[in-house]
């Protein structure tokens, strides 16, 4: 029977040849991650690099006013803390739990030795930093030139990306609305059109997709450049024996 928790759960870090993960996984502190939790504030020293197993981070921008909007999503194909192992150590965004689950936890000065080493790790991360971009870019063109209905197919397709084996996604109006950066009302339009095509069913606080393939005939294109993105540049992630 698998264990409950694994890091090959993580795709970079399933990714690893043996002998690289041997000399990382003892540093590798799992730990829960709760729903709303801050992982880091913008501006801030970032302690840890986080490789989400079962969690979902959102990464925010925060205006002055108090408004924000998502850039992008972590899950498990990625890790959270770019900025650690790019030179920067803080970001002017903030990230915070998406989907509560837990992940792998490295401090910060283990993987910049590890990623200086120039190995392994160093090319899976650059990879995934460059799926990262690509991901941030759509979103932006996404938001600006998108109906929220599409925004939402793409937002919701990836998220069921990284929850492949759910189909019930626990989050209200208002999350959703604070991850695109639209009004709440805008949401609950583009939701209640979306169950009455029959793709998705809402009750509060729950969102339950009944047919992904009316999700995905609905979205724009943008959900599509992503993926096949993070498909070409993470195609050799293999799961470890």
């Amino acid at each position: 029977m698998p264990a409950l928790h694994n890091p090959n759960q993580n795709h970079l870090l399933a990714a690893l040849p043996t002998k690289d993960f041997e000399l990382l996984s003892p540093q590798l502190e799992l730990v829960p991650l709760a729903l709303g939790q801050m992982l880091y504030d913008p501006g801030t020293q970032m302690r840890h690099a986080y490789f989400p197993t079962t969690a979902i981070v959102s990464l925010h921008y925060v205006t002055e006013t108090g408004a924000s909007a998502e850039t992008a999503g972590v899950g498990n194909e990625g890790v959270v803390g770019i900025s650690l192992f790019m030179g920067g150590d803080t970001t002017s965004s903030s990230a915070v739990v998406q989907t509560a689950g837990h992940a792998y936890r490295l401090d910060r000065h283990v993987l910049k030795t590890e990623f200086d080493h120039a190995g392994a790790l160093q090319h899976l991360l650059l990879r995934y930093t460059q799926a990262l971009m690509t991901q941030m870019a759509q979103t932006a063109a996404c938001n600006r030139h998108h109906s929220v209905e599409q925004q939402l197919c793409r937002w919701l397709l990836l998220t069921l990306d990284r929850m492949p084996e759910a189909r019930e996604l626990v989050m209200t109006q208002e999350l959703v609305a604070s991850m695109l950066g639209v009004r709440r009302e805008s949401v609950t339009d583009a939701a209640g059109h979306l169950q009455n095509m029959g793709y998705i069913r809402y009750r509060r606080g729950h969102i339950a997709v009944v047919d992904r393939a009316g999700l995905e005939k609905s979205a724009c294109e943008c959900y599509g450049v992503v993926k096949k993105e993070i498909d070409r540049l993470l195609c050799d992630v293999r799961l470890r024996q």
